[in-house]
């Protein structure tokens, strides 16, 4: 299983339609359930987080300041049912702050993830498999 990098943000972007900011968390591994994979999704979103409540992304990106955001979790399929309460207990605690938190699977992931050796960032991202 492919470690991914969790102090590196997958995307970030304005919806204009909701005027929100999108941070975009990709886990194109399919939910094993194991703690490994909890732990690093945990990591992940702690990552994002503080990048947004201790004030990163406004010093990044000033434009997107007194926005909105929204955390936005793209994965190849539901994820299993440890992570998913942990998802409802974030957000429960994420909505005191004003930050939602949403699931969007995406199947398409699992094509360009890191377990196919096909990346889907491009060289020297760090999500790339093993060289053939």
């Amino acid at each position: 299983m492919a470690i991914e990098n969790i102090n590196i943000l997958d995307l970030i972007a304005h919806d204009p339609a909701t005027d929100e900011i999108v941070l975009v968390m990709s886990e194109p591994r399919a939910w094993s359930g194991s703690n490994a994979q909890l732990f690093q999704f945990q990591e992940k979103l702690n990552t994002y987080l503080s990048f947004v409540l201790d004030g990163e992304m406004t010093e990044a990106y000033p434009q997107f300041a007194g926005k909105k955001v929204r955390l936005r979790l793209e994965c190849t399929g539901q994820p299993d049912p440890r992570t998913q309460e942990f998802i409802e207990k974030a957000r429960r605690q994420l909505s005191f702050q004003e930050i939602k938190f949403e699931v969007k699977t995406v199947p398409q992931l699992a094509a360009a993830g890191p377990e196919t050796g096909k990346s889907s960032c491009g060289n020297g991202c760090g999500c790339e498999g093993p060289a053939a």
